[in-house]
């Protein structure tokens, strides 16, 4: 009788957070690749760019000076999604045309005043300035608005229109659709189990070691088993904290020389640039019991092969659920087999 093997068969994995399943197919890497090839990320960009709208010193679009700022630096986009105050539409008399009013605002963050630098060539003391930020702006927006999304798109790959370091943190008065799905979940698994899901989680995968990458006193990242994206991670504290803004300073530290070795680690895969999507994701501001959250970040980035070749989520993806073409474990054991000192430093 054929014995199961991950690597071979396909099968399909839960994602607990989102109740949706995943195909595993490994077997498709062995299939050639006539599709389209992506081109590499830029690597030699200037310190400073005159005409970037992000630089220190420079005007925006909007005649708005930059500051000649040298760490972070935060403004109101000048072209955002959210308003703050828009007016509301009629309220549906039908269940077919239903909408909802919406507020909320949109701010960029910068992490450096450097153009040609990245998060992955910032050191850790860098990096912790930026999370510095992130937590002011999360104590801040959270008096308003009942969730408050940091997430970074880099790489022209993943739609970023400007390669100067940045992110953008978004403050809205509802929870947006993956909010809610991990909201749900992690309340309903609070009630049947006692505990948060994530804690839980993070606590097996730190025993059991297969699919995880880094590993420090407080954070743990590891290629999720039920990961979407090739490459995929998630970074998770090692006890129960539900927002950003609670952790400790020696945290802190902690939290930011994992991401630092997470991100060399993307870059030195396919020494290129890496592109990801990534965020935080943590309790909403909306009151009440918040205790079956945990706080935990995604990575999204969607090379598969090489930095030239990426994962198109398409097609069965669009129509009928998620597939991947390695299991977690394999992408895990790539992932731990590569130098920590990022390839550009060599």
């Amino acid at each position: 009788m054929t014995v199961f093997d991950p690597t071979e068969h396909p099968h399909r994995r839960f994602n607990p957070l989102t109740q949706e399943w995943v195909i595993v197919s490994a077997q498709r890497l062995k299939r050639p690749w006539l599709g389209k090839v992506e081109t590499p990320a830029r690597v030699d960009l200037p310190k400073h760019d005159p005409k970037c709208y992000l630089c220190p010193g420079n005007e925006r679009s909007n005649g708005t000076q930059n500051p000649n700022y040298e760490d972070t630096y935060v403004f109101k986009n000048d072209f955002p999604v959210l308003l703050s105050g828009p007016p509301a539409p009629a309220e549906a008399d039908n269940d077919l045309f239903v909408s909802s009013g919406l507020d909320g605002v949109c701010r960029v963050a910068c992490f450096s005043g450097r153009h040609d630098l990245t998060l992955a060539e910032m050191d850790p003391e860098g990096i912790e300035k930026v999370i510095d930020m992130w937590i002011d702006q999360i104590n801040e927006l959270s008096q308003t608005y009942k969730w408050v999304q940091v997430f970074e798109n880099k790489g022209a790959m993943m739609g970023c229109s400007n390669p100067h370091p940045h992110c953008q943190i978004w403050g809205q008065n509802n929870l947006p659709t993956q909010a809610l799905r991990e909201d749900q979940s992690q309340r309903a698994y609070m009630e049947k189990h006692g505990s948060p899901l994530l804690v839980d989680y993070a606590n097996k995968e730190s025993a059991n070691g297969d699919r995880t990458i880094f590993e420090n006193y407080d954070w743990i990242v590891v290629v999720p088993y039920w990961a979407s994206w090739p490459y995929e991670l998630m970074l998770l504290p090692k006890r129960h904290i539900s927002h950003l803004n609670e952790i400790s300073g020696a945290e802190k530290k902690n939290l930011a020389t994992i991401m630092s070795q997470l991100l060399i680690c993307y870059d030195n895969l396919f020494e290129t640039s890496f592109p990801y999507s990534a965020g935080f994701h943590g309790m909403p501001f909306s009151g009440g019991n918040q205790s079956h959250w945990q706080l935990h970040a995604h990575f999204y980035p969607p090379l598969l092969r090489s930095a030239t070749v990426k994962k198109f989520m398409v097609g069965y993806e669009m129509l009928g659920e998620i597939q991947r073409d390695l299991t977690a474990e394999q992408a895990a054991d790539k992932l731990r087999s590569l130098p920590t000192v990022h390839y550009l430093q060599k």
